[in-house]
């Protein structure tokens, strides 16, 4: 009896003594202190190809540094660079129709290489969009595609043309579709433009594992999101911060590196990423999951949008795709008795299993998930991609309890003791457009 009661003891002292060293790690003056740098003004909405993006992964790889990470794949420095794009927006342009200079606002490129010299005899099917018709609809069959386009829009649509967005960065590749707003069916044309290189980055962090260090598990979260804008500004403000969307993910990703760090007992490799370019594609997510072969890739947590209660209230989180893998089971299993509750996905119907940063590595029968609380009925919650997604606006307690939650559930995969099953990729669909007005 002497020998069951001094285990009890013991068992309650340990358990204590973690209870301790979590808190003085995970807390929410920490995550405040990450969180409010992040979305702060000085990092000017941290878009994708701007100073403030550099600024906030400069902030994230100093993190890792102070951490004791080590830099992926050996190299001198946290920051991932991912190949060059082709900007979006062109240099030195040149557009002739008929032998004439033509209205440059009457005229938008999408390239996929960094030159663009074009004419009547470059192998462009030319088409076109009548009066009458959807403009959108119209244009989807060609930006995109492959083939070269020359896309001839009646002067009908010029309302809605001056609307259209600005051509996205885009990978090197042969695509060339060129658009003309005009009454006219030109017979000649010639358009050079030369396009700027666009840098992307990630930035990532290391833990080698002990006995499993070809095994991986993945903590990640996008570190990009919307800059500086006019639209739907709050207030006059034009600086999209993204306290939640996506600092607080971000936020989280360093935290769990500290306190993996601090707690020296992974099995497997760990590795924290921070993703650019979610907001405009998904490009830094892409490219770091090809740095791995999928089948050591144990898991994936994605980190998206946690700043704000869920639809149950605090202590409480969902997992996207929950019901593709047994990892949300074996997450929830390991939080007994702690008060918190990860439940399956509420909103299947936006398809926020493929619309953030795990569904790459998904796709290639990883069990990758996103873990959020964001309330994604239709219409989402109030500040979502609004100059108002500002830190005051989210619940720094609320989220340590969550990062706790992430980090206690996670236990069992890190030892190498727990292994979610694999996503079923023969049953695997997405749909083929996105709602309207989110990315992700």
């Amino acid at each position: 009896m002497k020998k069951i009661t001094m285990m009890l003891l013991l068992g309650s002292i340990t358990t204590f003594s973690f209870a301790q060293d979590i808190d003085k790690i995970l807390n929410a003056k920490e995550v405040e202190r990450i969180e409010r740098t992040l979305s702060s003004d000085e990092m000017q909405g941290r878009a994708t190809f701007t100073p403030g993006n550099d600024k906030a992964a400069a902030f994230i790889a100093e993190e890792f540094k102070k951490a004791g990470l080590q830099t992926w794949n050996g190299s001198n420095s946290f920051i991932q660079s991912i190949p060059s794009m082709v900007g979006a927006k062109p240099l030195n342009v040149s557009v002739k129709v008929d032998g004439a200079d033509f209205d440059l606002k009457s005229v938008m490129l999408y390239s996929g290489s960094f030159e663009m010299k074009a004419n009547e005899q470059s192998g462009y099917e030319k088409v076109y969009i009548a009066k009458g018709a959807v403009l959108n609809n119209e244009l989807r069959k060609y930006i995109g595609s492959a083939k070269k386009y020359l896309v001839i829009i009646d002067t009908s649509f010029t309302v809605a043309f001056g609307r259209l967005q600005t051509p996205r960065p885009s990978n090197v590749s042969e695509k060339s579709v060129i658009l003309l707003l005009t009454a006219q069916d030109p017979k000649t044309f010639s358009i050079e433009a030369k396009f700027p290189e666009a840098k992307l980055q990630n930035v990532v962090g290391i833990l080698p594992g002990k006995s499993k260090k070809n095994e991986y598990v993945i903590f990640g979260g996008h570190y990009d999101h919307l800059g500086i804008s006019s639209r739907n500004m709050v207030n006059n403000d034009s600086i999209f911060n993204g306290a939640n969307d996506d600092a607080a993910g971000t936020t989280a990703v360093m935290m769990l590196a500290k306190y993996f760090k601090a707690m020296n007992n992974n099995e497997r490799t760990l590795i924290f990423a921070a993703f650019t370019a979610e907001e405009i594609g998904g490009f830094g997510a892409q490219y770091f999951s090809k740095q791995y072969n999928p089948e050591e890739v144990k898991a994936m947590f994605n980190i998206e949008m946690i700043g704000t209660e869920s639809k149950w209230g605090r202590n409480s989180a969902y997992i996207t795709g929950y019901e593709r893998t047994d990892m949300g089971k074996i997450l929830q299993d390991n939080l007994e008795g702690t008060g918190f509750t990860f439940y399956p996905d509420p909103y299947t119907t936006q398809n926020l299993f493929f619309r953030s940063d795990n569904a790459t590595l998904a796709r290639l029968g990883v069990p990758a998930h996103t873990i959020s609380t964001a309330k994604m009925e239709n219409p989402p919650e109030p500040n979502y991609h609004k100059a108002s997604d500002e830190i005051g606006t989210l619940d720094m307690g609320n989220m340590a309890l969550i990062i706790k939650s992430i980090a206690l559930s996670s236990k069992g995969i890190i030892s190498g003791k727990e292994t979610p099953s694999r996503v079923d990729v023969s049953n695997l669909t997405r749909p083929a457009t996105p709602p309207a007005g989110r990315n992700k």
